[in-house]
């Protein structure tokens, strides 16, 4: 299976940007299904934007028209690139895979098994 590894969080002021990177060894991210998660102490974590290996993508109410979702051309790093950072954007951010999503749902937690291990985006 694939193993993924997170960076590009930090700190940010609101309306900032910052694109996160997940980068895959073991595997081509291009057999999978792929999602970036977000969550808060306490919370559940929650889907970000998710993306299909013939690369239609899906995307939080949240997250529409500010995050993008995307693979570099070798489909061995996947991104996130997020605008308009505000403060609620803040969490540790997950990238996921999964060999198929049985719901269809890109967003649903329950079905990736394979995560990193986490960046943290703070936004004030």
């Amino acid at each position: 299976d694939v193993q993924l590894v997170e960076s590009g969080g930090g700190s940010v002021q609101v309306g900032g940007s910052l694109r996160l990177s997940c980068v895959a060894s073991g595997d081509t991210i291009g057999r999978y299904c792929m999602g970036w998660f977000r969550q808060i102490p306490d919370k559940e974590r929650e889907g970000v934007a998710g993306i299909e290996s013939d690369g239609s993508t899906s995307y939080a109410d949240s997250a529409k028209g500010r995050f993008t979702i995307s693979y570099d051309t070798a489909k061995t790093t996947l991104y996130l690139q997020m605008n308009d950072l505000q403060p609620e954007d803040s969490a540790m951010y997950y990238c996921a895979a999964a060999r198929l999503v049985y719901s269809r749902n890109l967003l649903l937690m329950q079905e990736y098994n394979i995560w990193g291990q986490g960046t943290q985006v703070t936004v004030s």
